[in-house]
């Protein structure tokens, strides 16, 4: 049997299979929510379901369609690799594809951060954050890691300790040795490196959990002090990459230079997963210091052709499309209308971020009747009325968002860069109603607060 027919077969079925043999939780989650939508086409900034209704993608798979949902770029350039039969993973060989979107990932970093010169290929924004984790010990010797306060740099055991969340690290046992510094905080900053063992300060330029925007002197203060004490300053950019906030890369809005940048998500065309470590050649060499340690960090699936394909294809859309100037035009207009509706709505209490990653705040309202239904729901879980937004949003306007983080109030926006203004005004205008609703009560999207309750206290 094909996929095809296999998809046609037993298309509806996906939440009882998911619910059977994968996370039966994560199921009750999505229906709670009203998330539960069997999707079955996407394209560009648009995904449909099985009856045909259209919905307007602001989540973008975390970031990785920041050229939108099947680009026909993308798509051919994996039709060609495939129909070419190609020899993939040969392993003992040096294959053409990686090399090509290794000397391309060089020229574009080189011109948001000049020096860097050597690429490493990984599966993952994860596996990518490991790797320069790894390599940071390699070059300095030291054991401990240092970075912020709401950080999140991916969920495998290294990751997860320089990970700024304790609902993620709880349960999970002894991490590596790495401490959290408040953003914005270079006096902490420096008290940790001072100690002499600090491997590597690792930092999203924009947190992604939050949209945290750090003090325009915070990450060039921080860069200083890496360098001051001898510890390597890495940027994770696998969510604020490749155009995102109005930049190639994030730290371009600081003037940065730093000495890894990992980079994964949009890198992948959203098609084929791929991450990468870029960093200067004297650092690669201290990792790969001769013959005998030419392999000793490796992994099997990293440059696959498919891989290495749709980054080629990737590459070349953002640069034909001119996806970097339209995500800061894009981004301009979608923060003045933010900054409108703060204005407006009082329980809007700060908009912030660059380019088009974005995220909204919430804060307890001043009259006495919203304040009870604030009270209602934030005396249950911190965070539930962001939730409600995300959940009006997604009812009334089809339109898909995300609470940022875990018992926070923000809801972050991430529009794949192909998104046009018309889609920009439709989520504002949507945002617009979901709010109005929100400030009256009872009723109102209030009224979506009983299950939501429910869910929370796990009835």
């Amino acid at each position: 049997m094909g996929i095809k027919e296999l998809i046609a077969r037993r298309e509806g079925e996906n939440y009882e299979l998911h619910r059977g043999y994968l996370n039966p939780f994560f199921v009750r989650v999505l229906e709670i929510i009203g998330y539960d939508v069997v999707y079955t086409r996407g394209e560009g900034a648009y995904l449909y379901d099985r009856d045909g209704n259209r919905y307007l993608d602001f989540l973008s798979g975390y970031g990785v369609f920041n050229l939108g949902r099947n680009h026909p770029a993308v798509k051919a350039a994996l039709m060609e690799v495939l129909e070419l039969d190609r020899p993939n993973l040969v392993q003992m060989d040096c294959p053409l594809l990686a090399g090509i979107l290794a000397e391309r990932l060089v020229r574009v970093a080189q011109r948001s951060f000049p020096g860097l010169d050597a690429v490493f290929f990984t599966n993952s924004g994860t596996e990518a954050v490991e790797g320069a984790l790894k390599f940071a010990r390699a070059v300095t010797g030291k054991p401990r890691f240092l970075h912020l306060e709401h950080s999140f740099h991916g969920l495998t055991l290294g990751s997860l300790s320089v990970n700024g969340d304790a609902y993620f690290r709880e349960g999970f046992g002894e991490l590596l040795p790495a401490t959290a510094i408040p953003m914005n905080d270079l006096d902490a900053l420096e008290r940790e490196l001072k100690r002499r063992d600090v491997a590597c300060f690792i930092a999203e330029p924009i947190q992604g959990k939050g949209v945290y925007v750090p003090d325009d002197d915070f990450l060039p203060g921080a860069q200083a002090l890496c360098r001051k004490y001898e510890a390597l300053f890495i940027l994770d950019e696998v969510q604020t990459g490749f155009g995102r906030t109005g930049r190639f890369f994030c730290g371009e809005h600081w003037g940065l230079s730093p000495d890894i940048v990992t980079v994964a998500k949009t890198l992948s065309g959203g098609y084929v997963p791929v991450g990468a470590i870029i960093t200067r050649r004297e650092i690669h060499r201290r990792v790969f210091r001769g013959l005998e340690r030419a392999v000793v960090h490796s992994n099997t699936f990293g440059m696959n052709e498919l891989a290495m394909a749709a980054g080629i294809a990737a590459l070349e859309v953002i640069e034909e499309e001119g996806l970097v100037e339209r995500a800061a035009e894009l981004g301009a207009r979608f923060m003045e209308g933010l900054k409108r509706l703060q204005d407006k709505h009082e329980m809007v209490a700060d908009v912030r971020g660059k380019g088009l990653m974005l995220g909204i705040e919430f804060g307890p309202p001043r009259s006495l009747k919203l304040k009870a239904g604030w009270k209602s729901v934030e005396s249950v879980k911190r965070g539930l009325f962001a939730q409600l937004i995300v959940m009006g949003l997604m009812r009334e306007y089809r339109l898909l968002t995300q609470v940022s983080a875990h018992g926070v109030n923000i809801v972050k926006f991430l529009p794949p860069l192909v998104v046009r203004e018309g889609d920009i005004d439709y989520a504002l205008e949507a945002l617009d109603g979901v709010l109005s609703e929100a400030h009256r009560f009872p009723g109102g999207i209030w009224g979506l607060a009983k299950d939501l309750v429910r869910g929370a206290l796990g009835t």
